[in-house]
């Protein structure tokens, strides 16, 4: 199947048994689809009268489908001078069998696509038949339960049979409050993969419904379609050719409408130009000196800015800006006019390994707690100073954390004056030194290290060390080198980073 909409006109009896008038609709067809960028096929129906009615009623008139289908039978030459037909006038052919004789002719004539209709769905004799064929086939299910929908789609798809399946209600004409257009996207979720289209027997000049299938994601259309002549009179659910442009006008509209689809849509300059107007602006709220980081309690954000100035939706916890030059009160800060450095992937990696530390150590941790990342001399230094810690509870009285050191890194010297640690060696082997003293802890060794004690770790492999410890406040955080604890950026937090 195409990813382009497919058309389908079912003329069903509409030919009358005539074969110039069967052609005359296919030509009118012709004339009502110039123009649209769809793809088209005409729809005959096969039977084999003499197997398909049986011998003591071909000759009842009393019976509808009896008389309609005897009065309008064609030879198998005659049903063949309409397919050639479709065929000459650009369409693709389509064809439903009504017996195990029409599918033998169907493939025959060379047909494009196999139509199973509703009320033979689940007739096996007949599957079994249809699935002997190569063609590509649509299947309608009205008045089909779910149960019976499965084993049809399951009885094809084992045979490696290209299929589409229609939404379709079997009331000829179908009252607007009964359309249960709800069930394109039911049939989406349910056969995942399958192309989902809607057959229809709504009044013909009701044009809604097409709007609204195609932005449920049906991708194939099927509507009854014939020529009323002095001679033959049409039913009330079949479209003359003036309808079915209309049809199809309202089907081009919706499909505008809906747009793209499957990725984000292109934005027009007037657009873009609106929402950047509404941005807010990145100005200085205090001197900031040449080589200055940026900070937020530096800038203040308001309207208007002018153009390449920072925005508000520049300032990612990711990327650092750094004044090139000094910046007065209340002046606009411009992209030209400071350096920028992007984290993004770093952290990206930094996650990655996090997480190969943690599989590799066999250490579990809810997935959705954060990921604290701290780089003491920044960023850029992290994997020779810095850890990965995850904070797992964090009470007044207690905390539980996860710290992980990724191989090669270093945790600087520091102390606590408020709380007491206790570090269980999970994975790995650090150096730990302790008031100076170095020693090297193994897995499954218990460390304990009171308030007040200074303390610094290392790991050549990596290691991962559960802290036990007394409630946990960043500002509890001591440093031996000054310049970390004046570094107001040195953390960065992670959230849904775990698989």
């Amino acid at each position: 199947m195409s990813s382009q909409p497919l058309f389908i006109f079912e003329m069903a009896n509409n030919h009358m048994g005539d074969v110039a008038h069967g052609i005359r609709i296919v030509r009118e067809l012709r004339e009502a689809c110039a123009g649209f960028d769809f793809r088209f096929a005409v729809k005959l129906q096969y039977r084999h009268l003499p197997d398909f009615i049986h011998p003591d009623f071909r000759a009842r008139t009393d019976l509808k489908f009896v008389k309609r289908f005897s009065e309008t039978a064609l030879s198998w030459d005659d049903y063949r001078r309409i397919k050639d037909a479709i065929v000459e006038n650009g369409f693709l052919s389509m064809c439903t069998p009504w017996d195990n004789v029409s599918v033998d002719k169907i493939v025959e004539h060379g047909y494009d696509y196999l139509k199973v209709p509703s009320c033979y769905l689940t007739d096996w004799p007949l599957a079994e038949k249809i699935a002997t064929t190569n063609l590509p086939l649509v299947i309608s299910t009205a008045g089909e339960s779910f149960e019976d929908i499965d084993r049809i789609v399951s009885f094809y798809q084992h045979r490696d049979k290209p299929l589409a399946v229609m939404h379709c209600v079997g009331e000829y004409p179908t009252a607007d409050d009964n359309l249960q257009l709800n069930q394109i996207e039911l049939l989406q979720k349910r056969y995942a993969g399958v192309e989902i289209g809607y057959s229809t027997h709504e009044s013909p000049e009701q044009c809604e419904a097409v709007m609204m299938a195609i932005a449920k994601g049906a991708t194939l259309f099927e509507k009854h379609v014939g020529v009323p002549t002095e001679k033959y009179a049409i039913n009330a659910y079949s479209a003359t050719p003036a309808q079915i442009r209309l049809w199809l006008e309202a089907a081009r509209r919706a499909q505008a409408m809906c747009g793209v689809s499957g990725r984000r849509h292109g934005f027009s300059a007037a657009e873009q130009r609106t929402l950047g107007d509404l941005h807010r602006a990145v100005f200085a709220r205090r001197p900031i000196r040449a080589g200055e980081v940026i900070t937020l309690d530096s800038v203040f954000l308001s309207i208007p800015g002018t153009a390449g100035q920072l925005v508000g939706q520049d300032l990612s916890k990711y990327t650092e800006y750094r004044a090139t030059r000094a910046y007065a009160v209340n002046e606009a800060i411009l992209r030209a006019e400071v350096e920028a450095t992007d984290t993004r992937s770093v952290i990206h990696g930094i996650v990655r390994d996090a997480k190969a530390m943690l599989k590799t150590s066999g250490a579990i941790v809810p997935a959705q707690l954060e990921l604290e990342v701290s780089h003491h001399y920044g960023i850029e230094r992290f994997r020779e100073f810095g850890t990965t810690t995850i904070t797992v509870v964090n009470r007044e009285a207690y905390c539980k954390r996860v710290i992980l050191i990724l191989p090669g890194q270093a945790h600087p010297e520091q102390w606590h004056e408020l709380k007491d640690e206790t570090y269980h060696l999970l994975h790995g082997e650090i150096e730990l030194t302790l008031d100076g003293v170095l020693r090297t802890v193994m897995k499954n060794e218990v460390v304990v290290i009171p308030r007040g004690v200074k303390h610094a770790f290392a790991s050549a492999a990596g290691a991962v060390i559960e802290e036990i410890s007394s409630a946990y406040a960043q500002s509890d955080s001591y440093y031996t080198d000054p310049r970390i604890g004046e570094n107001p950026n040195r953390k960065t937090y992670v959230t849904n980073w775990m698989d």
